[in-house]
C-alpha cells in the first residue's frame, strides 16, 4: 500500500511545485510590463498646429492644446491658449512643438524685427549688392566678419584694408529675418546686423569713409582672429619702407649742396718748384 501512495504523493508534490512557479512568474511578468502601460494625462499643454517662423504673433489658428502623459512637463509650458495668443516668436516653432515662455516675447512687445534684438544690442542695417553680400548667401542668422578699405588716411602711407569687425549676427535680409531653408541665396539690397551701441557708431563712420565688405564665415566658428590689415604694396610681398622719404630728402639736400673748389699755384724759390692749394 505505501509504495502504491508514494507515487502519488510524489505527483501531487509536482503539481504544487509547478503551480507556485507559475504564480511567481506571473506576478513577476506583471510587475515588468507594469512600467510600460501608458499613464493617464497629467495637465495639457499648448503646441502650435503648424511651423511658426520667427517674428511671427502667435494667432488662436496656430495653437492648440494637447494632452501631456509625460512624467516631466516642460519648463515654461502654457496651459491655456489665451496666455500665448497675440505674442510674438523669438525662435522658429515647428508642428506640434509646445510654445515655451523662452520662446515667446514679453505681452505687448509686438512682432517682427524689434522682438529679435537682444536686450543692450542694436540692429544696423547697411546697403550691400552682390560683392559685399557675398553673392547673397549673407542671409538671417548667418555671421558674417566686416571688412574696411581706406584710400587715403593721415595716418596710413597706402590704400589698406582691415577686418575691424568679427563674427556678427545678420539678423535680417531686406525685410526677412527667416532664414532659407534650403539655403539658397537671396538677392537684397539691405542686411541688417546685430550690434553693440559702440559697434553701430563704427560701422556708421566706415560707411562713409572707405569701402565695405562682408566675409561670410561658419557659424559654429567663434574664434577671434588679430589682424594687421593689408596694404597695397603686401600684395607684391614687399612692405613700404618707411625710411625711404628721409632718404630721398637726404639725397635731394645733399646734391644742391654745391661743392667746395679750391685754387693751385706754382711757386719756385731757388730753382725748386713746389705746388700750393689756396
Amino acid at each position: 500500500m505505501a509504495r502504491r501512495t508514494r507515487p502519488l504523493l510524489l505527483l501531487l508534490l509536482a503539481l504544487v511545485s509547478g503551480g507556485v512557479a507559475a504564480l511567481v512568474a506571473l506576478r513577476y511578468l506583471r510587475q515588468q510590463t507594469a512600467p510600460l502601460m501608458a499613464e493617464a494625462p497629467k495637465s495639457k499643454v499648448v503646441v502650435a498646429v503648424r511651423p511658426l517662423p520667427v517674428g511671427s504673433i502667435v494667432g488662436e489658428q496656430d495653437v492648440k492644446l494637447v494632452d501631456w502623459s509625460g512624467g516631466v512637463m516642460p519648463t515654461g509650458y502654457f496651459g491655456s491658449l489665451t496666455d500665448v495668443v497675440g505674442r510674438g516668436l523669438i525662435v522658429p516653432v515647428e508642428e506640434n512643438e509646445p510654445v515655451l515662455a523662452a520662446k515667446l516675447a514679453a505681452k505687448g512687445a509686438g512682432g517682427g524685427l524689434p522682438v529679435i534684438i537682444d536686450e543692450g544690442m542694436r540692429a544696423f542695417s547697411m546697403a550691400v549688392d552682390q560683392v559685399i553680400g557675398v553673392s547673397g548667401f549673407v542671409g538671417p542668422n548667418t555671421r558674417v566678419d566686416v571688412l574696411l578699405t581706406l584710400t587715403t588716411s593721415p595716418s596710413l602711407r597706402e590704400p589698406t584694408t582691415k577686418v575691424i569687425m568679427q563674427n556678427l549676427r545678420i539678423l535680417a535680409a531686406g525685410q526677412t529675418i527667416q532664414q532659407d531653408k534650403e539655403g539658397k541665396p537671396m538677392n537684397v539690397p539691405v542686411v541688417t546686423l546685430l550690434v553693440t551701441p559702440e559697434q553701430a557708431e563704427t560701422l556708421g563712420l566706415a560707411t562713409g569713409q572707405g569701402r565695405i565688405q562682408l566675409a561670410l564665415r561658419n557659424t559654429l566658428d567663434t574664434v577671434t582672429v588679430k589682424t594687421t590689415g593689408a596694404p597695397v604694396s603686401s600684395l607684391m610681398g614687399t612692405p613700404p619702407s618707411r625710411r625711404a622719404p628721409t632718404t630721398r630728402r637726404g639725397a635731394a639736400v645733399r646734391a644742391s649742396e654745391p661743392e667746395p673748389t679750391s685754387t693751385t699755384v706754382e711757386v719756385y724759390r731757388g730753382g725748386q718748384r713746389t705746388l700750393q692749394k689756396f
